[in-house]
């Protein structure tokens, strides 16, 4: 059996048809990003599944605003709750314990779901344990994209090749079961923790499914500076999550290595994109692929060389 096939994994309803979805209950961990939340719930309010089905909690992450300029923005277009433990992973288990439907679907705050979001990957849901959805990086010129865009609109969010291939779906549109998610476990901080909670998922032997016409718009990092902040956070992740398996903090760093090394023949990756439009661009998203594989290895090769001093 291999990721993606098309088997019925949800449990059947006794009539031998899949489980509908009574209640759903949408999680949005949210931490200083205001106008992208006020967005994304006022696109949440306009899907084309039934609101008197759905659920929203956004979890604040201790915004410096405060809680209650969280609620004012939220509204009453969902409930507000806090986490004190500081990471989205933290935020989603709180939002999971608070609420009440026998879905969850996960969505980032600056996320901007199509009006079909919630309807295409709950019918996808209907066939499987876990189902992950489409997910369109968004730029603000699509004409003149910055390095840190090119590279993000080729190289970010491939979530159809996760779920496909890799056995996962990032959490900016994820799709499970209750007792799937209450089966599985909690997201662990500190770790690349959608990947981590899947493939724990996997190994208990539940299944997922990409859900391509549950779309979701992913606004890509302007900058380098964000871009790199973003790997940084990533790659240290990954060092984390291979002491916790114990595995050797070397082999982390040997696939970033090799990923610097990659840098040549991956750059014909953005010259073949059809993400991208334009010379200028594709040269743009080759000059990020370059700079961020050469942070990468400098993150893991420092993470490397200060365990080995403790």
């Amino acid at each position: 059996m291999t990721v993606g096939e098309t088997e019925q994994a949800a449990p059947l309803e006794a009539t031998g048809e899949p489980p509908v979805v009574g209640l759903v209950s949408v999680i949005v961990p949210h931490l200083d990003d205001y106008d992208n939340l006020d967005a994304c719930l006022s696109l949440l309010q306009a899907q084309s599944f039934p609101g008197d089905r759905t659920e929203i909690i956004v979890v604040d992450n201790g915004s410096w605003r405060g809680f209650d300029a969280v609620c004012r923005i939220v509204g009453s277009r969902g409930q507000v709750i806090e986490a004190a433990e500081r990471g989205a992973g933290p935020a989603r288990n709180v939002g999971v314990r608070a609420s009440r439907g026998d879905a969850l679907a996960f969505i980032d705050s600056d996320c901007r779901p199509d009006e079909r979001w919630l309807e295409e990957g709950l019918a996808e849901l209907r066939h499987a344990d876990i189902a992950g959805g489409h997910v369109d990086v968004l730029v603000e010129d699509p004409a003149r994209m910055t390095a840190a865009e090119a590279f993000e609109s080729v190289f970010a969010f491939r979530n159809e090749r996760y779920v496909k291939e890799l056995k996962f779906t990032v959490t900016a549109s994820m799709f499970v079961w209750r007792s799937v998610f209450d089966s599985v476990g909690d997201f662990i901080n500190s770790i690349p923790e959608d990947k981590d909670w899947c493939e724990r998922a996997w190994r208990q032997g539940y299944r997922i499914r990409f859900a391509p016409k549950s779309i979701v718009g992913h606004p890509a990092r302007r900058t380098m500076e964000e871009l790199k902040r973003k790997w940084r956070r990533l790659t240290l992740e990954s060092s984390e999550g291979a002491r916790r398996e114990g595995r050797a903090p070397v082999l982390v760093f040997l696939r970033h290595s090799a990923a610097l090394l990659a840098v040549a023949p991956h750059a014909f990756l953005p010259l073949a994109s059809k993400r991208l439009n334009g010379t200028r661009n594709r040269l743009m998203a080759i000059v990020g692929l370059a700079q961020i594989r050469a942070y990468r290895f400098s993150v893991a090769y420092r993470a490397l060389t200060r365990r080995d001093e403790e």
